[in-house]
């Protein structure tokens, strides 16, 4: 594996930040790019990508951050060209707006990704019409929980207006993008850890639609979060990051919740993934040193599980700890690097959700607020 890692402005101009010894661009097999979505607009940044990379497919998603090794870059495009040399890959691309139905994404995936020797796929879909956990309930579904699924919902910075991916194409909305990975010769790595601390009791949820969450015990749900918030009422749903919620639903692994809107008039709250009707949520807060050590605890994971050091790492961690962690942020991304050390190559972005296996479930789950680590390397 060889790997270029650059920086492109709006004016479509390039600075290399890293590139491995005999890395060729006409070799690249792929190319991961992040960048906000009115600079990806604006920029339109393909063309720029296509003409360095003349070969790879180019894959664009925007964010609310990009993440280049231990550094947040803000208003440019973090591109990172990945050249595979013992292993293939293919892409497809769904829209969403034209194929409404989530499994028309996948029967696709089933049907010209899934092969015997499929060791990963990696999702990067639009994070604004999505509903999170159908999309990874079908994926597991197509999959048969036998394949590890990683990626993250693109973002919007923090404007929560509408977020957009390609696939060897300028982003646009309502794409999901899926790169498989085949061959005995590539090896992942993946963990996710929130460090967020709960607070208040543990509440039942009493009625809800899918993501649309409308009374907790006999209370509405609006209603009763802003009780708790108190100050932080006024500024709904932006504050909400801040404050998000941990569900607990029968004997499945505790997961966190992500606001994405609020509905005064029915006094309910939409979620970026399902909170069903019988489970168990309560708050949760951050706390500075717990949220950087949680970066630390995943990266930990993988590097005790995985006897040879990766070469790649992608870090999609959510856009609620990049406001809570504000001139902190950098440091849960120092911390990976403090883990793996300084030959790891970084990549990655603040997102909408982040998608990734759990100890206990092979194929995925959704997260919210928390790093979800990836690491790649081939033997």
């Amino acid at each position: 594996m060889k790997l270029q890692q650059l920086i492109v402005n709006d004016h479509n101009q390039e600075t290399i930040l890293s590139t491995s010894d005999s890395f060729h661009a006409n070799n690249t097999s792929f190319v991961l790019a992040f960048g906000e979505r009115k600079f990806l607009e604006k920029a339109k940044p393909y063309n720029k990508l296509r003409s360095l990379f003349p070969n790879g497919d180019i894959i664009i998603c925007s964010t609310s951050g990009q993440i280049a090794n231990t550094h947040l870059i803000e208003n440019n495009l973090v591109a990172t060209a990945v050249a595979l040399e013992k292993t293939k890959i293919k892409t497809i691309q769904v829209d969403i707006q034209l194929q409404t139905d989530i499994h028309f994404l996948g029967n696709k995936i089933k049907t010209e990704l899934l092969d015997n020797d499929l060791k990963s796929i990696l999702i990067l879909s639009e994070g604004s019409l999505i509903n999170g956990t159908e999309l990874i309930n079908e994926l597991i579904l197509q999959t048969g929980e036998n394949i590890p699924i990683f990626g993250g919902l693109a973002g919007d910075e923090y404007n929560f207006e509408k977020t957009i991916v390609g696939l060897n194409s300028d982003a646009s909305t309502g794409k999901i993008v899926a790169i498989g990975f085949y061959g005995q010769h590539i090896h992942f790595g993946f963990a996710s850890e929130g460090g967020w601390t709960d607070f208040g009791p543990e509440r039942e949820v009493t009625k809800s639609d899918k993501n649309v969450l409308y009374k907790i015990g006999d209370r509405f749900a609006l209603d009763l979060y802003k009780e708790y918030l108190g100050k932080y009422a006024d500024e709904l749903p932006g504050s909400s990051l801040y404050f998000p919620l941990s569900m607990k639903e029968n004997d499945k692994p505790q997961v966190v919740r992500t606001i994405l809107s609020i509905d005064e008039n029915n006094k309910s709250m939409t979620f970026s993934g399902n909170i069903p009707e019988g489970s168990k949520i309560r708050l949760m807060k951050g706390n500075f040193d717990k949220l950087i050590d949680a970066s630390f605890q995943a990266a930990l994971q993988i590097k005790e599980a995985n006897q040879q050091l990766p070469q790649l790492a992608l870090l999609v961690s959510c856009v609620g700890r990049k406001i809570v962690l504000d001139n902190r942020i950098e440091e849960e991304i120092e911390a990976v690097k403090e883990v793996f050390g300084h030959d790891l190559l970084v990549c990655g972005f603040y997102s909408y959700g982040e998608i990734s296996p759990t100890l206990d479930k092979v194929a995925c789950e959704l997260h919210n607020q928390t790093m979800t680590i990836t690491t790649l390397y081939e033997s």
